[in-house]
């Protein structure tokens, strides 16, 4: 009796849990962040009464920097002509103030009879595009604390903050798996070279961001990780097979599929085993993103993922399943240009299954382009109308049919608060990774004479190493400095040589960081590599401190002290300074290997003095 009796409670706690795990599962499922009924309901009654050249405008995001301008200045005007009479779906913001930016959304939103998604890059949070907002730490930053939860509380933070502008969409997280050294264009946007951690760490933020009820957008589909090539100034090869992308690239995007990810963005680089279409570039082509003087690469390739139904409607919409919104990368970039016109790129970006084109070079050409090609029927209505009513439904759940603007006075109370701040800092002091500690340099002795060499590969001065030399000083640390980039002069460098060669130990700053479109994106110019290279060939004592690309120790080898703060971000620089003198723990691990010198997971752990 007493075996029966065991046995019964036995199947029904079994019972009990598969109820509670079926229940729970299906609680689950019905919190995915999709269209309601009602969405749906509303993008059917609108879609009925739109023209074709409506249907067609909402394709478009225009891409912005704003600005203040005069509501008779040819850059407003010429705004509000693509909301007013191309009825344009959206609008992508790029570097701005946050006043002058969600005014301008607020004033579009009023013109436009469909409420525009205004969407953003946010990557780092929204101070990614504005300066006078926190910028969170990079991706591989927050991957080198070893902890997926900071990525999910920085997609809540971005979330809120962005709403509070009016931006309901954002273009992150990157979920490229950074497995090559050389990438110019990914590098620390990627959360590292393992797809599995690169899939938790994306997951997280993608809940972070939809948990506020905005959209999310995992990129760069199928993955822009193994690339040499910056597709803002050519276009990217990526030779592998399907069974290797399907271990390596598509993982995390399938995770993120998964996971109800919103929207996912699909990358210019071609993939010749999945679609070996070949093109050549145009005689007469648009030069795109690239930066003034930036190398650009014209190749015989095969179609970009953008361009390609066989990469976005067979792999990602039909064997993953993914039903959200595509979104194509920048229309304007080297990597399409240089192959297509923007009338042709357009059309077959659309046909290939994407939903919305973003940013064209050429907002007016793109437009004729897909008007001839409906009147032509090379595109149908029916096509048409399901990239259009998803759109539409989106926008509805989002909110924007009830509140399209925002108010103005809420953005000092939501944006970059003490909570954002302490944030940044606190995933910051646990990113810093020493990586190497030869000579025993780290904590730094405060009675050393010491000299800050900062090397950057932008053109921003002195004022780029402004945080760490000012949180070095207030620390107590008594030094001299000097600075170095691209245009640095004769007289500059031989300056920055006297001052190294006065000190007993030289704290370099390596600003080689990701400028995309850049023609020197990630590495250091030639001004400070070579003060640099002399004083290692001197054995001078060195610590030399990535604020970048992590993997810039395989050019200097000979560093016998080496930390990676994976970004130039305020936040990093603080904790830089701090991990130098002591001041803090230094707990950070590599979520990358540096070829031929240290495996994924290296850092050397120690704890502060205090």
């Amino acid at each position: 009796m007493k075996f029966l009796i065991s046995l019964f409670l036995t199947i029904f706690l079994a019972f009990s849990s598969f109820v509670s795990a079926s229940t729970r599962l299906r609680v689950a499922q019905s919190k995915k962040f999709t269209p309601s009924k009602k969405a749906w309901k509303y993008a059917d009654k609108q879609l009925k009464n739109m023209s074709v050249d409506e249907k067609i405008g909402q394709l478009i995001h225009v891409g912005v920097n704003a600005r203040f301008a005069n509501q008779e200045s040819e850059f407003f005007k010429d705004l509000k002509r693509h909301v007013v009479e191309n009825k344009i779906g959206g609008i992508i913001f790029f570097g701005a103030p946050i006043y002058e930016t969600a005014h301008l959304g607020n004033r579009m939103q009023d013109f436009a009879e469909i409420p525009l998604l205004l969407s953003l890059d946010a990557e780092t949070g929204i101070g990614m595009r504005f300066g006078d907002a926190v910028n969170f730490p990079w991706a591989m930053a927050v991957a080198a604390t070893g902890n997926p939860e900071y990525a999910r509380k920085i997609g809540v933070v971005t979330a809120r903050e962005a709403k509070a502008m009016g931006i309901m969409h954002v273009y992150s997280p990157v979920l490229d798996v950074n497995n090559n050294a050389d990438n110019p264009v990914i590098n620390v946007r990627s959360f590292g070279e393992n797809p599995e951690e690169v899939a938790k760490y994306g997951v997280a933020f993608i809940q972070g961001v939809q948990s506020q009820r905005v959209l999310a957008t995992a990129k760069h589909f199928p993955g822009h990780g193994d690339t040499n090539v910056d597709s803002h100034r050519g276009l990217p090869i990526i030779d592998h097979s399907r069974a290797s992308l399907d271990k390596t690239e598509l993982l995390p995007f399938r995770k993120a599929v998964e996971a109800g990810v919103g929207s996912i963005m699909i990358a210019h680089i071609g993939l010749p085993q999945i679609d070996a279409e070949e093109i050549k570039p145009l005689k007469e082509s648009i030069q795109g993103d690239a930066e003034a003087g930036a190398e650009i690469v014209t190749q015989t390739a095969t179609i970009p993922a953008t361009l390609s139904a066989k990469i976005q409607t067979d792999i990602l919409r039909k064997e993953m399943g993914f039903d959200g919104l595509i979104v194509s990368d920048a229309m304007s970039m080297s990597g399409l240009t240089l192959y297509f016109t923007q009338e042709e790129a357009g059309v077959r970006a659309f046909l290939a299954g994407t939903d919305i084109l973003e940013k064209p070079a050429d907002v007016d050409a793109m437009l004729r382009g897909l008007r001839d090609a409906v009147k032509s029927g090379r595109i149908s209505e029916a096509r048409l109308n399901e990239s259009v009513r998803k759109s539409l439904a989106w926008k509805h759940e989002l909110g924007l049919t009830k509140q399209k603007t925002v108010p103005l006075d809420q953005l000092d109370r939501i944006v970059s608060n003490s909570e954002t701040a302490a944030l940044a800092e606190e995933i910051a002091a646990k990113a810093i990774t020493l990586v190497r500690n030869d000579a025993g340099l780290i904590p730094l002795q405060m009675d050393t004479k010491v000299a800050v060499l900062g090397i950057s590969n932008g053109f921003d001065g002195p004022g780029t190493m402004g945080t760490l030399v000012g949180t070095l000083r207030q620390n107590g640390l008594r030094f001299e400095t000097a600075y170095l980039q691209e245009n640095s002069t004769a007289e500059q460098i031989a300056a920055a040589r006297k001052t190294v060669a006065e000190a007993d130990v030289v704290i370099a700053g390596l600003y080689g960081r990701v400028r995309s479109g850049a023609k020197n994106s990630v590495g250091l110019p030639e001004s400070g590599a070579i003060v640099l290279r002399e004083i290692l060939a001197a054995d001078k004592k060195v610590i030399g401190v990535s604020f970048g690309n992590p993997y810039i120790l395989g050019s200097f080898p000979q560093l016998k002290t080496y930390i990676v703060a994976f970004g130039d971000m305020p936040s990093l620089q603080r904790a830089s300074a701090s991990a130098i003198l002591g001041t803090q723990d230094i707990s950070g691990r590599l979520p990358i290997s540096l070829p031929g010198l240290y495996p994924r997971g290296s850092g050397i752990q120690l704890l502060s003095k205090k």
